[in-house]
């Protein structure tokens, strides 16, 4: 009996201790924060972080499924508010974070600049080729992208020649390895790839504004707070700006 009571006695205490602080942070992050997030977390002195990226319509679907994330970080307010409805992310921690620019990409360097308008003839840019653009029904930059082609009047004549890509460094990497002669992605995409040159920036009226909203899980370790605020520090938007991201609301 006296054994019983001292290993009940034990067992509460360890149930009565403080948690551990966290030993590892998990972020869900759309494909585009690659360059500037790798450094960013190589940068933070707290707990490991380990970054797993895709097109957000892919991550947000599977913090729904139960993937244990701490952080999300959408290339869309729309895939965060899909997980607001459903009470998987704590509202109290949203922050609109990033903003972004939707271009127009060529293969190879030096690629002479276009103005995207009435006169500009995408079909003939395209060649015989095709244009790489991410998912254009469920990941942001190929849902920007298709609002900024439909805005300007080149949707119906190009959606037949259309590459879509599991997510926009996808699409990036068809243009990148000459598999597209043209792809749209974001400027900071652009600028992480020497391998292709800007053709064009699509007019900030012609999509939604390119906003990235962050905010930790409703699973979430309490301390993942710490990198998520560390996100907004001096240190790491000077990362961003670098990286070619802007405060929301303003063009890189």
């Amino acid at each position: 009996m006296n054994r019983f009571l001292a290993t009940l006695a034990f067992v509460l205490s360890l149930a009565a201790a403080p948690a551990a602080a966290a030993d590892r942070i998990t972020v869900f992050a759309a494909a585009s924060l690659k360059t500037a997030l790798d450094r960013i977390a190589a940068d933070w002195e707290g707990a490991e972080v380990v970054l797993s990226y895709a097109g957000s319509s892919a991550l947000a679907r599977q913090i729904e499924a139960g993937a244990p994330a701490d952080i999300f970080i959408s290339a869309s307010p729309d895939w965060m508010d899909a997980l607001a409805g459903q009470g998987l992310i704590r509202p109290e921690t949203r922050v609109d974070l990033l903003g972004n620019s939707l271009v127009l990409v060529r293969h190879g360097a030096g690629a002479a600049p276009v103005e995207i308008g009435a006169d500009f003839d995408l079909l003939a840019a395209l060649g015989d080729g095709r244009l790489a653009m991410a998912l254009v029904d469920a990941v942001p930059a190929g849902i920007y992208g298709r609002e900024a082609l439909t805005a300007l009047g080149f949707w119906d004549s190009v959606a037949a020649r259309v590459a879509q890509a599991d997510n926009v460094r996808a699409a990036l990497a068809l243009v990148a390895l000459g598999e597209a002669p043209l792809g749209i992605v974001y400027a900071t995409d652009a600028r992480a790839e020497p391998r292709v040159s800007v053709a064009a920036v699509f007019p900030a009226d012609a999509h939604a504004p390119i906003v990235y909203p962050a905010a930790l899980t409703a699973e979430a370790d309490p301390d993942s707070a710490g990198f998520l605020a560390y996100l907004q520090s001096e240190a790491a938007r000077a990362v961003f700006a670098a990286e070619g991201f802007a405060t929301p609301g303003a063009a890189p």
